[in-house]
């Protein structure tokens, strides 16, 4: 049976707008003292925007560190730790795609990368959605598209998707809630 890790001390190494840097200095179970990385996050909400017809809502925007244009489901991070989870959710899905949603239930939780950051990812679908109007941030450029839940399969498929909380996420709700 694997024993539990004790942390001896936690130095933050840098503070930015999304993550906090650290090094964690532990203990292993067999008491050898080791450092590990560490990046801290206020955790963030996505969601799976489904229309009456069954179609789903993505976003295409450009991102940085995989330099290309991704299709994702539309997602964001809390606004600090006391931002509920489905609050952020109902606040990304009108900022980033323009609907409010008329109901939202809870699907799955993602840990993102669990070796190393503490990014927990609540992910909701959205239902009975009521338009009103994008409320991009400044630093975003999305554009929104409607695909076909068997479209959205087959893109992962070929690789076309590639973005994990987007893969998981689609493959979740075509498991729990069929069409």
């Amino acid at each position: 049976m694997i024993q539990k890790f004790e942390r001896l001390k936690r130095t933050l190494v840098r503070r930015t707008s999304i993550l906090d840097y650290c090094e964690d200095t532990l203990r292993r179970p067999d008491g050898k003292i080791v450092r590990y990385d560490m990046m801290l996050h206020k955790g963030g909400a996505a969601i799976v925007p489904v229309m009456d017809d069954g179609s789903i809502i993505m976003v295409h925007q450009y991102r940085a560190s995989v330099e290309r244009v991704t299709t994702e489901i539309p997602a964001g991070s809390r606004n600090g730790l006391n931002e509920t989870y489905e609050r952020a959710a109902a606040r990304e899905l009108e900022e980033e795609i323009g609907y409010k949603p008329g109901k939202l239930s809870h699907l799955i939780t993602i840990d993102t990368a669990i070796a190393y950051c503490t990014e927990k990812i609540e992910v909701y679908v959205a239902e009975n959605l009521v338009k009103t109007k994008q409320h991009l941030d400044e630093d975003e450029f999305v554009d929104v598209e409607t695909y076909s839940l068997s479209s959205l399969l087959q893109m992962i498929q070929k690789g076309e998707i590639r973005d994990s909380k987007t893969i998981a996420s689609l493959l979740a709700y075509n498991a729990f809630h069929k069409v």
